[in-house]
């Protein structure tokens, strides 16, 4: 749903470089601080209809409280490694900055998530 729409609702000149011959061109110029909180708003707007996913499923408080934690903890660690690799990758080095990327602007954690908290519930039940 996010994802239809990302052009117009978010700043993010990484979709266009890494569409194209991206392995010998330098990073693009960009506004690094519009980035990261556009990244920011973005992964809010996954986490969110995440943990509704989530609390559909399970119907329980205490699954979401640790989701929600979850995703909080793993946002300031993805951005921190995010702006690591922003500072010290080299042309043709990008697959490390993608998939960070990826990471912050798609909902893959949901897909963790999901079986991990089945199996917890089936196992505890």
């Amino acid at each position: 749903m996010i994802r239809f729409r990302e052009s117009e609702l978010f700043y993010d000149p990484l979709i266009t470089f890494f569409k194209g011959n991206y392995r010998n061109l330098p990073l693009p110029e960009m506004d690094q601080g519009k980035l990261m909180l556009h990244l920011f708003f973005r992964y809010i707007l996954n986490t969110g209809l995440s943990l509704i996913v989530l609390w559909v499923a399970f119907r329980e408080k205490g699954i979401i409280t640790f989701a929600s934690i979850f995703y909080s903890i793993v946002f300031v660690l993805l951005i921190i490694v995010l702006n690591v690799l922003f500072a010290t990758q080299d042309i043709g080095e990008y697959l490390p900055v993608f998939y960070v990327r990826r990471f912050l602007i798609q909902p893959i954690l949901l897909f963790i998530l999901l079986p991990a908290f089945y199996y917890y519930r089936k196992v505890n039940s």
